[in-house]
Parts: structure tokens; C-alpha cells; sequence
């Protein structure tokens, strides 16, 4: 495929030859182009094939690159931390809620047993005795 007034052909994969790959590679090394001018320049497919080349045939070890990720801004900060607020508070919120129903769920089944057993004159709690 062609595209008027480009030196752009379409590709396959294999259609790359040695001597293209370490050009490249070495262009990229000298500084004189980038992974994405590659597209343009030599019609490569994308860049992660360059970058798999410049894995395979450059001199640097990518497998010891760390990845840094950006820094935040002091008030990104801030509103990550106000948003962890407002979600703790929530969970705490909801924790005193169901700890609150619990308690009166407590005292409602107290109640419910003493009046069982006072109307029916039936002992349902055991009593346990010391050993």
C-alpha cells in the first residue's frame, strides 16, 4: 500500500532485513532519530518493534531498567489523602452503625427471653454453676 507523496509501504513483519535493524538501532544510539521517526523514515510497523530491536542489537541492558514512576504534585497529594478520609470515614461510619444494631439486637433478644420466660414461667437461660 502506498500513500501519495510518503515513503511509507506497508510491511510484514519478517520483510525487515539485518542490515535495516542495526541502521536503525545505531541511528537511535547516535541520537539522529527516535523510535517514533522510524515510522516515517523507514516505514517500520510500530515502535515497539524498534524497541524489541534496540533490546536485541543495542548495547544497553533494558533488563535491569527500573521503572520511576511520576512524583505527585503536593496537591494531587492532598486530594488523594482527602479522598482516603472521606472513605475511612465512611467505613467507620458504617462500622458504629452495625456495631449500634448489634446492640440493640442484643438487648431485644434479652428482653424477648425474659418475657418468655416470665409468661410462661420456663427457665431458658441455664444457669451455670461455678466448678
Amino acid at each position: 500500500m502506498e500513500i501519495q507523496g510518503s515513503n511509507y509501504k506497508k510491511r510484514t513483519q519478517k520483510d525487515y532485513s539485518l542490515s535495516l535493524k542495526l541502521q536503525v538501532v545505531q541511528e537511535i544510539k547516535q541520537g539522529l532519530l527516535t523510535p517514533t521517526g522510524t515510522l516515517g523514515k523507514y516505514g517500520v510497523q510500530a515502535t515497539s518493534t524498534v524497541r524489541t530491536w534496540l533490546k536485541k542489537y543495542g548495547n544497553f541492558d533494558y533488563q535491569y531498567t527500573i521503572r520511576k514512576d511520576m512524583s505527585k504534585t503536593p496537591e494531587q497529594r492532598i486530594l488523594d489523602l482527602e479522598q482516603q478520609v472521606l472513605l475511612l470515614e465512611k467505613q467507620k461510619n458504617r462500622a458504629v452503625h452495625l456495631a449500634d444494631r448489634a446492640d440493640k439486637k442484643a438487648i431485644l433478644f434479652d428482653m424477648m427471653i425474659d418475657y418468655t420466660e416470665k409468661e410462661f414461667n420456663i427457665p431458658i437461660r441455664k444457669k451455670q454453676e461455678p466448678k
